[in-house]
């Protein structure tokens, strides 16, 4: 049985006040220290381009310091002093509202979230208009600098967490922490150690997808018609976050397709049709390993606001049993509402003959990969993990996911030893991951050689204030800590990135296995990030 982790967002409320008070000192004095430093560095280092990691090629060396475009402390302790004045829920694309204004105060500076504006659903796509990557954010000063001190040492840093991660309640576990900026490994304890990572291990997943598909990347849900049979055939592209409420927003709509769809079989003076549905995309069992559970839904490639029932947009939901032909017969009813008759929906596979009717697109990947890393949203989790294999040609079913996500990790130069991917969310207790990988992750997606990777640090739940970490924090590194957490029964996991008292970013994995008291394991671990938060350590 699975403890629920995702939650709704809870409105900062009257914390906020209490919170900004506490840490805006801080955070003010911190980056008023480095200020001066971000035009001299910007203007010295020009954009990188992206280039993936070939497997045979000689390993990249990692630039040096100097070459970042800003710091950590400025890049963290501004975003931090954003969220605890601005916080605010995701909009319909995945993206926090609050981060896209502090983007635009920030971009001169170049140490925004995320650069550029806000992207749209595209429906369908007009060209690359993905959530940009974010300008190199998570990055460190040139070795020269005096602003921000040296990483913290390994030895204090132990002295510090080794009495917090020996607490009973976190039974066996496994640690690392790394100084973003360099790579160098702070702090271990049996971080080598495969342990089952939980909802930890869609890290993995948006690294993976990000690294495949890119930024850019959207998935298409189309309606074609079959010239032979007079046949309407939606074909599921394998998009989750497809809707049929009225207000769509950003994503991509159900309805919108239905209306365009009339509108085209209008202009062939048809007015009658069979309606068909395709699921062929995915291959293998819809079930997931863990069996029906309010967690996640089918595993398909078409369905409609996550095959919810209840109205809800995040956490456990109860859901129609055939999600597929849920959406298909939604489909047929709102082509009624445009005077299109269709038949009751049945399962086909849309023939080479077929030609477009009309298409709707999904947010971008950069925004869906956001919003499933900071509402742990396990149906995004298998679709982008299913659209990984796809794209490097595995197949599509849980087995090729999790072989196509190592394998890409791999081709990112990172060590993938004990680690074993059964599924994109977690969900799977046979999965493992070393928290040296989980930092190295974290590492990777910080290097501005890899841009495209970006949405994996910038969708991490903000501590106190969005996704997973909302309810927790508030008497802690609010708005410091960024971090995934993971949970089932007996698991308890956190990782993630977080700005020291000297302006150092460092990521961290934590995995505790063998838990019996998980509220008790949940606070061990957020007093471990609180620590680093809080800590020099030299």
């Amino acid at each position: 049985m699975v403890v629920p982790e995702l939650r709704p967002w809870r409105a900062a409320g009257p914390h906020v006040a209490r919170i900004a008070d506490a840490v805006r000192p801080r955070l003010a004095r911190a980056a008023e220290t480095v200020r001066p430093r971000l035009a001299r560095v910007a203007e010295a280092v020009g954009p990188r381009s992206a280039r993936p990691d070939r497997p045979g090629s000689p390993r990249v060396p990692r630039p040096k310091t100097w070459q970042f475009t800003a710091t950590a402390a400025t890049a963290g302790l501004a975003l931090a002093a954003g969220v605890v004045t601005a916080a605010g829920p995701w909009d319909s694309a995945g993206q926090r509202t609050a981060e896209w204004d502090r983007a635009v105060a920030l971009e001169a500076a170049r140490g925004a979230d995320h650069g550029g504006g806000r992207a749209h659903a595209g429906t369908p796509p007009h060209g690359s208009q993905a959530a940009p990557p974010a300008v190199p954010v998570l990055t460190g000063l040139d070795g020269t600098a005096a602003t921000v001190r040296s990483a913290p040492g390994g030895e204090a840093l132990g002295t510090v967490l080794d009495p917090l991660l020996g607490d009973p309640a976190l039974g066996s576990r496994s640690a690392a922490v790394v100084d973003v900026a360099t790579g160098e490994r702070l702090h271990a304890t049996g971080s080598g150690k495969a342990l089952v990572p939980a909802s930890t291990t869609k890290i993995a997943t948006a690294v993976a997808a990000l690294s495949a598909m890119g930024a850019d990347h959207r998935i298409t849900t189309r309606a074609v018609y079959e010239p032979d049979t007079e046949e309407v055939v939606l074909v599921g592209g394998g998009d989750p976050t497809l809707t049929a409420r009225e207000d769509a927003g950003e994503l991509a709509s159900l309805r919108d397709l239905a209306e365009r769809t009339a509108a085209a079989l209008a202009k062939r003076g048809v007015r009658e049709v069979t309606l068909s549905y395709d699921t062929t995309l995915y291959e293998g069992a819809t079930l997931h390993p863990i069996g029906v559970n309010p967690n996640i839904a089918a595993v398909t490639p078409l369905m409609v606001d996550e095959a919810r029932t209840d109205g809800s947009t995040s956490g456990p939901a109860p859901r129609v049993a055939d999600p597929a032909a849920d959406a298909a017969r939604r489909f047929g009813e709102l082509l009624g509402e445009h005077g299109v008759k269709t038949t009751p929906p049945g399962p086909s596979k849309a023939t080479t003959r077929a030609s477009t009717l009309a298409a709707v697109s999904s947010p971008p990947l950069a925004a869906l990969v956001e919003r499933m890393l900071t509402h742990s949203d396990n149906d995004l989790a298998e679709a982008l993990a299913r659209h990984t294999a796809l794209a490097t040609g595995e197949s599509a079913d849980f087995a090729g996911a999790g072989a196509a996500i190592t394998a890409r990790l791999e081709q990112l130069g990172l060590s993938t030893k004990g680690a074993d991917i059964k599924d994109g969310s977690g969900l799977d207790r046979r999965d493992k991951l070393t928290a040296d990988l989980l930092t190295d992750l974290l590492v990777k997606a910080g290097d501005p050689t890899h841009p495209e990777l970006r949405p994996a640090l910038t969708g991490l739940p903000v501590a106190g204030f969005t996704g997973t970490l909302a309810g927790r924090y508030t008497d802690g590194a609010a708005g410091v800590v960024r971090a995934k957490t993971g949970t089932l029964t007996g698991v308890n996991t956190l990782a993630g990135t977080v700005v020291d008292k000297d302006g150092r970013l460092l990521a961290f994995a934590f995995l505790a296995n063998g838990t019996t008291d998980p509220t008790a394991a949940q606070s061990a671990l957020d007093k471990a990030a609180t620590a680093l938060a809080e800590c020099g350590c030299r």
